[in-house]
């Protein structure tokens, strides 16, 4: 679904094979496949399997190297992690929980991959957000693995260098998922319409899937281990000064600017 499917159709559109994988009851099959029939691209390979699960990660694997010998572009884009509203929900359970999803297996399908081909993907991408830096609602423990996922992206283009790969994190800020409603709510929608200047504050799934295929399209092979921002520039003017201003060029607020200050 969303920015994972998204990046999967990227590369299709130009004639990739693709591999998804799902955890049961996700998606619906037939529509991701009739995505991909939209735009004349191959097939893709559907499995389900759970990226924590050791026993689904070998059957992956396994199903992959039926069909191909090698893979070139490894994408890690799960994201899991339980709501955290308050302090009482602090656990350790739920922050390792977290990191096996959503950080871990940047490098452990990685490594994996090197074992089952005898090669490293030559381009490897996580997916986060910015998170790490910014306050979201119920997202600790979601900002802590993506933190953790960012520095190990870093590290892995470091260790990775030599063997022709290329490891670099793309980051999201607001991108209208499912995933992103499950996890802020769908009445959060509703507050940035009514505060006025967030109207085209989105980015898109396919905006992501875009500059993750350009990443690997071979010609940005200077770009290792690092941070990508895609959200049209909205971090920089994501701030009280910079809101007022959108609302008010969009006729959202009046300012009296006959005023003169300290009057």
């Amino acid at each position: 679904m969303g920015i994972g499917l998204a990046c999967a159709l990227a590369y299709a559109k130009y004639g990739a094979d693709t591999i998804l994988t799902y955890r049961w009851g996700t998606a619906d099959m037939e529509q991701v496949r009739a995505k991909f029939a939209a735009i004349g691209a191959p097939e893709p390979m559907l499995i389900e399997a759970d990226v924590i699960n050791d026993g689904d990660t070998e059957l992956l694997l396994n199903a992959v190297a039926e069909k191909f010998n090698k893979i070139d572009v490894f994408i890690s884009n799960v994201a899991f992690a339980q709501r955290t509203s308050g302090l009482d929900e602090y656990n350790k359970r739920s922050l390792f929980r977290s990191l096996d999803y959503s950080a871990w297996p940047l490098w452990n399908y990685t490594d994996l991959i090197h074992k089952k081909f005898g090669a490293y993907p030559a381009y490897i991408f996580g997916l986060s957000s910015d998170g790490p830096d910014s306050f979201f609602m119920n997202y600790d423990f979601v900002a802590v693995s993506k933190a953790v996922l960012e520095t190990m992206c870093r590290y892995m283009n470091f260790r990775l260098l030599e063997e022709g790969s290329r490891v670099n994190v793309v980051r999201s800020r607001l991108v209208r998922t499912e995933s992103f409603d499950a996890t802020f709510g769908k009445d959060f929608h509703e507050y940035l319409e009514a505060l006025g200047g967030f109207e085209d504050c989105y980015t898109t799934p396919e905006e992501i899937g875009n500059v993750v295929f350009a990443l690997g399209s071979g010609l940005c092979d200077a770009i290792g281990g690092q941070v990508i921002m895609v959200d049209r520039g909205f971090q920089f003017f994501d701030n009280l000064m910079g809101i007022a201003e959108r609302a008010r060029a969009k006729g959202k607020i009046i300012w009296n600017e006959e005023k003169k200050h300290g009057e």
